[in-house]
């Protein structure tokens, strides 16, 4: 399945502000949460420091619940330590991207949230409902609730790459004069790849249709593959996670990338770095909660959704990730650098050109997975 809806992130930030007297309000914890264990085991992103330092000890302070948290580099990192948690224990929530869920159901490692313990209205539209709230509903159970939205866009060097909004693009990457200059996660590569030769008009079918079957997939995905080994010496440096991505450029010398926004805004305070959506559109993503199959402490793992879902939780999470928020009312209380640094980065023109990532299955992440070790050991 494939979102086709287009979201301004401006029209999704405003939503419909709940106001401070909704902040003052604690959240509302069972009885039985507080009874238990008192603490939930959260699986997440390695990278962002703001969590355990900030953000866990205002819940606890809330709620009395703590987290122990267990930080992955990404998504595959999650996956495999699921799979072990699933027989060995230990885990009761994780924080995937929205596009795998169907994976995570389809691998039998997550159930559905009990939604009479959260709240829909806290999130601002769009982002619980419609085409969202379809792609992470699986046999009509809610296998995900979002935590926090963001991008995936070109990450350069002011000084030595300068770029230029409208004619920036994908395929800056893979232009022969950058070699050696560039920093890459492999699997979006390869998707900047195919999405660049969409636009040029040199792919024979458009690139979505290559997330509907295996067949198309492998079509597009081949050439998309063969056109990106011809320029394989412009990367210096890949990477799975927020770590490897910054290094890549204050250690390894890179200029260009496809990252995340919270790369750009990290480095644009290490140096001269800025943050451009190509014209063909940045990617985008939603992250969200899932539940474990086995999780011990599902009421605390409730409580917790639903504080980042209302407008002091959200705003801490953004602020954590230097991304968006979902809940209502948390644009008001994100931090100011935050909300400047997205304002500048992204005008009306590049917010209706937003690419969601599809709808990718079990099917798919493993052949993607094949094409990114193809790629790298080419």
């Amino acid at each position: 399945m494939t979102i086709k809806a287009k979201m301004d992130r401006r029209t999704v930030l405003k939503g419909t502000a709940l106001g401070l007297g909704a902040m003052a309000a604690p959240s509302i914890i069972s009885s039985k949460a507080l009874a238990s264990s008192g603490e939930l085991n959260f699986m997440g992103w390695a990278g962002y420091p703001a969590l355990a330092e900030t953000v866990f000890p205002k819940f606890e302070a809330a709620t009395g619940i703590k987290i122990n948290f267990t930080e992955q580099p990404g998504q595959d990192d999650m996956m495999t330590a699921a799979k072990l948690a699933l027989e060995a224990g230990g885990v009761d929530m994780i924080e995937p991207t929205v596009d795998r869920v169907g994976a995570w159901a389809s691998n039998g490692l997550i159930q559905g949230w009990d939604m009479s313990k959260l709240n829909v209205d806290n999130y601002l539209p769009g982002l619980a409902d419609g085409a969202m709230g379809d792609m992470a509903t699986i046999d009509g159970q809610r296998m995900i609730v979002l935590s926090v939205w963001g991008t995936e866009a070109l990450v350069y060097n002011k000084d030595t790459m300068p770029l230029e909004y409208g004619t920036a693009s994908l395929g800056d990457m893979f232009n022969p004069a950058n070699t050696g200059k560039v920093v890459g996660r492999p699997h979006s590569t390869l998707a900047a790849m195919g999405r660049w030769l969409d636009a040029e008009g040199k792919l024979p079918k458009p690139w979505l249709d290559g997330y509907k079957d295996e067949a198309t997939m492998v079509e597009l995905w081949d050439i998309a593959l063969a056109e990106a080994i011809k320029v394989k010496s412009n990367f210096v440096q890949w990477w799975t996670g927020e770590n490897e991505a910054q290094a890549g450029f204050l250690v390894n010398g890179g200029e260009i990338g496809l990252c995340w926004d919270s790369t750009g805004y990290n480095l644009g305070k290490e140096g001269n770095y800025g943050y451009m959506p190509p014209k063909e559109g940045a990617f985008a993503w939603n992250q969200g909660f899932v539940l474990m199959k086995n999780a011990a402490n599902t009421e605390q793992a409730h409580a917790f959704a639903k504080w980042v879902s209302e407008p002091e939780g959200s705003a801490a999470w953004a602020t954590a990730f230097s991304a968006n928020p979902v809940g209502k009312g948390a644009v008001d209380l994100l931090d100011p650098a935050v909300a400047a640094y997205y304002t500048s980065a992204f005008n009306d023109d590049a917010l209706s050109k937003l690419w969601w990532w599809p709808a990718q299955d079990a099917w798919f992440i493993a052949k993607r997975g094949e094409y990114a070790d193809k790629f790298k050991s080419a």
